[in-house]
């Protein structure tokens, strides 16, 4: 089979593919024409013919990460030996103090709007919250249960 080298690169260009994805129809009966094939209107009229392809790109398959991700999902996969970086870097303290207070304002803004706090209750309870008194909302419930700062009480 002849080498088939200008006609590649020529079929590259055409298909605007790269050399490696250009097939060649390796059928002896059609090499000879492929051959003489020199110009680039030559290379056009062989990809019309059909001896002539660009092949289909590859892709990398995801299935595996997809499966390790569904792992994870579920806590596995997870352990020391997985780790790398300090616990601060792959959880950080300002987004563990965001997620909190947030939860922390929001339960707050749902008591004075609910009418269980007024809002002398609900500023103190807040500065508190700020000053970082309230480990969770739970906590938070609990000072509001043991100090009787509900209206109902």
């Amino acid at each position: 089979m002849p080498n088939f080298s200008t006609q590649k690169r020529l079929a590259a260009c055409v298909l605007d593919v790269g050399e490696s994805r250009v097939w060649i129809n390796p059928d002896p009966d059609v090499a000879g024409e492929i051959a003489d094939s020199i110009t680039r209107e030559d290379v056009k009229s062989q990809i019309e013919a059909g001896n002539i392809k660009a092949k289909p790109q590859k892709g990398n398959s995801r299935a595996r990460y997809r499966a390790r991700a569904a792992k994870r999902a579920y806590g596995h996969k997870k352990g020391p030996g997985r780790r790398k970086g300090a616990k601060g870097s792959r959880s950080p303290r300002k987004e563990i103090w965001m997620t909190k207070i947030r939860a922390l304002r929001r339960r707050l803004k749902e008591l004075r709007e609910g009418g269980d706090i007024d809002r002398h209750t609900y500023r103190m309870l807040y500065r508190k919250a700020k000053g970082g008194e309230y480990r969770s909302t739970a906590h938070l419930n609990a000072y509001i249960k043991a100090k009787g700062l509900t209206r109902s009480d």
